[in-house]
């Protein structure tokens, strides 16, 4: 089953991430989203829906809206399509124990006209129309990898559009698209490693250029106050 991969390697009595189910009936608008998630190291999770359930690969240095840039991406298991709203903490011991967060979200729609087999040739063409990025996009399969059936190497690449820009998007743009919090924000209110959460803000916040860093003084000023606040209580999401 799609998601077996997934569930064998969480205990959903510790962890708050959906266990989710398999979409049977086909999506009218497909979702995507990236989560930002800081676990052993900061990377970004791209997640297409496709068949019932979000195809997702690791994007370690996240996208990149420069064509030239070819950002390497990890295929890994398929989540479920609930995961897709999961920002928060998960417990340290657990697979990914770390930070969530919805970095960007929307739905995309494949130029690819057969998405399965631009999937099995490895290289799927779409569009993104997320509140971040948009624009043309592929991703594309390399010879590396880790030699096991899904965890194959990709590149994802932004086509030359006019959505093509040397800006340098996760750092201009670290926080939360459905919350607008920064992972020491997140990671304070779910009881989660708020040290670790800050040097993953921090990242951000020494690629951001002069002008943004300023622009976002005062929201980091913010984090820093909550994250040194005692923390909440994790709860699910709805």
């Amino acid at each position: 089953m799609p998601l077996d991969t997934y569930r064998k390697k969480r205990d959903f009595t510790v962890t708050d991430e959906p266990s989710g189910s398999i979409r049977k009936s086909p999506a009218k608008r497909l979702q995507y989203v990236i989560q930002k998630h800081r676990a052993t190291a900061l990377h970004y999770d791209f997640r297409l829906e496709w068949n019932g359930v979000l195809l997702s690969w690791a994007v370690p240095k996240g996208p990149s809206l420069d064509p030239s840039a070819k950002r390497l991406a990890m295929q890994v298991e398929d989540h479920p399509i609930e995961y897709g709203d999961f920002e928060g903490g998960i417990p340290e011991g657990q697979y990914g124990g770390g930070t969530v967060m919805v970095w960007d979200r929307g739905e995309w729609e494949p130029e690819s006209p057969d998405v399965n087999a631009a999937l099995a040739q490895g290289d799927l063409k779409f569009q993104l129309h997320g509140e971040k990025l948009r624009g043309s996009w592929v991703l594309v399969r390399t010879k590396g990898g880790y030699g096991r059936p899904g965890h194959a190497s990709w590149l994802l690449i932004k086509h030359r559009d006019d959505y093509a820009t040397g800006e340098d998007i996760v750092a201009e743009r670290p926080e939360s698209a459905i919350s607008g919090k920064l992972l020491a924000e997140i990671a304070a209110e779910t009881g989660g490693d708020v040290e670790k959460a800050k040097k993953a803000d921090s990242i951000a916040k020494r690629r951001a250029s002069p002008l943004a860093q300023t622009q976002r003084s005062r929201t980091n000023e913010k984090a820093v106050r909550r994250a040194k606040a005692p923390s909440k209580s994790v709860s699910k999401r709805a």
